[in-house]
């Protein structure tokens, strides 16, 4: 196992992201840059030079500069309800036209967007904003939400908002084939070795990825070591078939992968799982990976057994897109 500091992910995911059905349903203003852009799933870039006919382009949410009383905001509908743990207001190339300040609220709502008087809740309250920066913020409300109204005083830029949290999943699901690896059903990443150029997360996306940043891609390994990625399955279940996605990773998908898995019926630390992990049963021996490609592979060494975790090791380095297993909850 590699040396390098583990990443506790803490089976958190961005409830966000566009491809989980996220949307911006309401927003005072988007003159500059449309506020749809504020959930894209990759990181914002910075275009030298490219201006539209309002203005510089930016890859985020920004508005014009407001020139009476009030604020902007947008409301964003999450794509599946879930429980905020922690947020990250991301104004990332956005300097001398961020907020001053930014706040959050949330509410849970069938609907799709919510009724001017709908009782909305703080669940952060107004916090100074700098440019160019992350903002991480640990939210304390155990509550099930299915939207939230990102305020900025009283205008301006905000490239990214990540809301960290735990997916709101059904309980049963029945005895069909089902990818126990799909973050739409509830998986979702424990801990990995490195996420230098691509989100763990995103191999548990549903879909074909977009481009290279849709996908899990690790720096350039120097030495002996090898990557890997932990990830809890939607509920405990038997796997007949395994798919290594390495779609858009043409110089740069790994040589050859592994993979292990367990069953854990008790609760414990994401420290110790990683450190049980080295001894867990291999679920595909080492084989050879190709550019660009769907690997498919069949359960041959432990298709009778229950597991709810999978770790994938990949050798050196590299990137994958999507990783699914196939099979049915038990």
């Amino acid at each position: 196992m590699s040396k390098t500091k583990y990443i506790f992910l803490n089976g958190l995911i961005d409830l966000a992201q566009s491809r989980l059905g996220s949307k911006i349903v309401y927003k005072t203003d988007e003159f500059f840059a449309p506020a749809k852009r504020i959930i894209n799933p990759w990181p914002p870039v910075f275009k030298e030079g490219v201006f539209d006919k309002h203005g510089k382009w930016m890859d985020g949410w920004e508005t014009r500069r407001k020139r009476s009383k009030g604020y902007d905001y947008l409301i964003l509908k999450l794509g599946k309800p879930g429980k905020i743990n922690k947020v990250d207001i991301d104004t990332s190339y956005f300097s001398g036209n961020q907020p001053s300040k930014i706040s959050l609220e949330a509410c849970f709502s069938k609907k799709n967007l919510p009724s001017k008087n709908f009782k909305w809740i703080t669940i952060l309250k107004k916090k100074s904003v700098k440019a160019n920066s992350h903002h991480f913020f640990k939210i304390k409300n155990n509550s099930i939400f299915s939207h939230v109204k990102l305020n900025i005083y009283p205008d301006g830029g905000v490239a990214r908002l990540r809301i960290y949290g735990i997916m709101q999943t059904k309980k049963k699901f029945g005895k069909k084939i089902m990818n126990l690896a799909s973050v739409l059903s509830g998986a979702n990443p424990i801990a990995c070795n490195n996420e230098h150029f691509g989100r763990a997360e995103n191999i548990l996306a549903p879909g074909t990825g977009k481009n290279m940043g849709d996908g899990w891609e690790t720096r350039r390994m120097r030495g002996k070591n090898f990557d890997w990625l932990i990830l809890k399955c939607a509920t405990a279940g038997k796997i007949s078939k395994i798919q290594i996605d390495t779609h858009h990773f043409k110089g740069n998908y790994p040589d050859k992968c592994s993979l292990q898995a367990t069953y854990l019926n008790t609760k414990i630390s994401d420290k110790a799982i990683v450190n049980r992990s080295r001894k867990w049963k291999f679920l595909l021996n080492k084989v050879k990976l190709y550019a660009h490609k769907k690997h498919n592979f069949k359960n041959k060494l432990m298709k009778n057994k229950k597991v709810n975790y999978i770790k994938i090791n990949i050798f050196p380095d590299g990137g994958i897109s999507r990783i699914r297993a196939f099979g049915r909850a038990e």
